[in-house]
């Protein structure tokens, strides 16, 4: 009985790996967005001296951002390839209902009164699926 609580958690928080993939691609989004708009308007010191500036420290700056948009996007990839492997496993389960009951909660992050209302089952019923969904679930 310990086992299969042990093995229901880490399948809950597999499929909890959906959201956090999904936060950290916004989040990297962003940051992407913020080098590219600092690609248009690099930033300037405006503290009334004198500076030197060369095409060269502008061009390292412009080679330092695409390096890093770059490695943002791998990271990106990445994430989307974790969320599609999860909904691909999901897709895998044979049961409707408990497919639903998954991407309802895990992907689309749906409270439980809502999945109720959108399967139409109650409270109870709901969670009796969520239970077989996550023991049929294959990691």
């Amino acid at each position: 009985m310990k086992q299969d609580q042990t093995e229901i958690e880490l399948k809950k928080e597999y499929l909890r790996g959906y959201e956090k993939a999904k936060r950290q691609m916004e989040r990297s989004e962003l940051k992407i967005r913020e080098m590219r708009l600092n690609r248009i308007c690099p930033p300037v010191i405006n503290d009334g001296m004198p500076h030197a500036s060369s095409q060269n420290d502008l061009s390292s700056y412009a080679a330092l951002l695409d390096q890093e948009e770059k490695r943002y996007m791998r990271y990106r990839y990445q994430r989307i390839q974790k969320c599609k492997e999860i909904t691909d496993r999901i897709e895998q389960l044979s049961d409707e209902d408990e497919k639903d009951v998954l991407m309802y909660r895990y992907i689309k992050l749906m409270k439980w009164e809502d999945i109720c209302v959108k399967i139409g089952h109650s409270w109870q019923h709901t969670h009796r699926i969520h239970a077989k969904a996550l023991k049929n679930f294959k990691m």
